[in-house]
């Protein structure tokens, strides 16, 4: 069983940048894939990104590309993502999620998953 925490959340201007962290426990974490989603108000849930259980291959959506960054820290159970640019369009919860089939944007609700955070940009 993996248990997921996220934190990093908060208000920022647009154009500013912010650092999420997910920290995870309770599984051996260089054995998952993970990926981090949003859900905006009154919107279904979106993928944003996903990298492997070793770090070395990522993936994006493409609404993202080039202003977030996954990346993930083996030894302290951590998985990052980098905000920079931000949209008021990126506001939302943010949710950072596990399997262990490697899968890097397919997640499954019977995945592992956390509380979410939630990032706020004001214009």
């Amino acid at each position: 069983q993996v248990h997921l925490v996220e934190s990093g959340g908060g208000l920022v201007q647009a154009g500013g940048s912010l650092r999420l962290s997910c920290v995870a426990s309770g599984g051996t974490f260089s054995r998952y894939a993970m990926g981090w989603f949003r859900q905006a108000p009154g919107r279904e849930r979106e993928f944003v990104a996903g990298i492997t259980g070793s770090g070395g291959s990522t993936y994006y959506a493409v609404s993202v590309k080039g202003r977030l960054t996954i990346s993930r820290d083996n030894v302290k159970n951590t998985v990052y993502l980098q905000m920079n640019s931000l949209k008021v369009e990126d506001t939302a919860v943010y949710y950072c999620a596990a399997n262990d089939r490697g899968a890097l944007v397919y997640f499954r609700p019977s995945d592992y998953w956390g509380q979410g955070t939630t990032v706020t940009v004001s214009s």
